[in-house]
Order: C-alpha cells, then structure tokens, then sequence
C-alpha cells in the first residue's frame, strides 16, 4: 500500500489520464514517465489538502514552546500584554530569527526560512494561528494544500527576506518602514496567503474576491503602520511574493504530483534552516553565558 507500484494503472499527474505505471509518455498529454517510476500514487495519498492548516498551527506551536524551554529564565513577562510569555532574544536566535543582524551580521542567510515558524509572544502566535485557520482551508480550496504550502514558505522567505535587506540598508527611514533589524512570525506566510487569494480572484474573474482581499490586505497594511514592533516590509514582501508565486501555480488547472515533491521539498528546506540555526547557534549562547 505504502510502496513503489510496480505494475497496473495510476493516474497521470499532468493531466489526470488513466496511464501504465511503466509507460514512457502519457498519450494524452505527452508527460514523460507519468507514472513517476511507480510513486506517483503515493504522491497522490500525501495530498495535503486537510493537512495544511494543522501542520502550521503545530509546527510554529512546537517552535514557539522551544523557544520558551531552551532560554525558560528569560521568557518575558514584561512589555505589555503583548509581551506576555515572550522568549528571550536568545533562544530565538537560535531558533532562527531573520533580520539584518543575523542574515547580514552574522550570515545567517538561511534564517528567512526558519523565521516564519517563530513566534515573540502568546498573543503573536494565536492571533497569526487565528489567521491561518481562516484563510488555509479557503486557499487550500483554491490551489490544493500542496501549493498552499509552498505560496505560504516562498512567500514568508520573500518578506524576511525584503525585510532585511530593508533593515540593513534602509535604516535611515522612519521606524515603520526601516525594516526588521531581528524579526519573526508568521504573518509573511500569512500575507502570502492573502495575495494569493487576490490572484485567484483575477484568475477567475471574481470581483467579490479580489474585494474581499483587497479588504484585508488594507485593514493588515493599516495595522501594521499604526501598531509599533510590526514588520511592514516582512508583510509587504510575503503579500507580493505570495501574489507572484501564485502566477507560477497557476490556481485554475490541477494540482499535480511535481507540486507535493515541491512542497516536500519547501518544508524539508525550512526544517533544515532550523536545524542549522540550533547547531550554530548553540555553541554561540553557550559561549555567551
């Protein structure tokens, strides 16, 4: 059930012809090896679709209790309601912060990957997982769960990414729009989201969606300039890469077997940041103690 087939029929993952699990090419739509030597019905068995939002909500769930056990003398209590059982600096550095100080200052560029499953505070992560649980399941409907997982990682490494290099040489900017110097969360992937939806609603001609979008996107963006400590170039960056990727996904034709290995492969890339970052980033808190 769980192994390579062999032998018999599956499903071509182009075009949704039934092919030879051994054919060279897909008469319908000329694929080459449709039957992706025999995997390509455990691909289909890995869809994603009811896994997206569960996955999020318990990976950056399991970052942010780490975050608070590796460094648990310094978890914060101080800075308002906001900063209610934040983690310490520290230990989100080792986690994998993002931001100029670490991709530019200590070449931590791998960071842009870690940093969205992190989180500086009990209010950031429930209002961020409130988020995902809203718009997951509507743009996992739209695109399949296995290129909402890639629009989410693509588009939280874009805006980590715009935010750094917004940090390192747009400083001399006002606060809101300096970039993040050391910034986390989320809500990059959950812009991306959001841009996606806006795609999507070009794609197929619905004006209540791109309305509906367009909706958050302002309210997010006016939030985001009125409430200090919020990454706005993180937000702008995951809103346009997320909108951008979405062109590549293109949301109106199937999502195919090349999208769960790409998914795969996107979480695998983000699970690597993060082991990176604790195994270089440990030596340098215990040499700060």
């Amino acid at each position: 059930m769980w192994g390579r087939q062999r032998t018999g029929s599956t499903i071509c993952p182009s075009c949704g012809s039934l092919v030879g699990v051994n054919d060279d090419q897909c008469l319908i739509c000329g694929r080459r090896r449709p039957g992706l030597f025999g995997f390509a019905g455990l691909l289909r068995m890995a869809s994603m679709e009811d896994l997206f939002v569960p996955l999020v909500m318990w990976g950056c769930a399991a970052m942010y209790l780490a975050s608070l056990a590796i460094d648990a003398s310094s978890i914060g209590g101080g800075g308002g309601i906001m900063g209610l059982l934040a983690p310490s600096g520290a230990s989100l550095y080792v986690l994998g912060a993002s931001g100029s100080l670490p991709v530019f200052g200590r070449g931590r560029v791998w960071t842009i990957l870690s940093a969205p499953w992190l989180h500086g505070g009990l209010l950031h992560i429930l209002f961020n997982m409130m988020a995902v649980r809203n718009l997951g399941p509507a743009v996992s409907h739209f695109y399949g769960g296995a290129r909402t997982l890639i629009i989410y990682i693509a588009a939280g490494a874009i805006g980590f990414l715009a935010s750094s290099l917004a940090g390192q040489y747009l400083s001399f900017l006002p606060d809101l729009l300096h970039g993040g110097n050391f910034t986390i969360g989320a809500s990059a992937g959950i812009f991306g989201l959001i841009g996606a939806v806006l795609h999507y609603g070009r794609r197929a001609g619905s004006a209540q969606l791109r309305q509906i979008a367009t909706r958050w996107i302002i309210n997010g963006l006016l939030i985001g300039f009125f409430i200090p400590r919020i990454d706005n170039w993180a937000h702008m960056g995951g809103l346009a890469g997320g909108y951008l990727v979405s062109f590549w996904l293109d949301p109106l034709t199937p999502e195919r077997g090349e999208h769960s290995i790409a998914a795969l492969v996107a979480l695998a890339l983000s699970v690597a940041a993060i082991v990176v970052s604790v195994v270089t980033g440990l030596p340098e808190l215990g040499a700060g103690q």
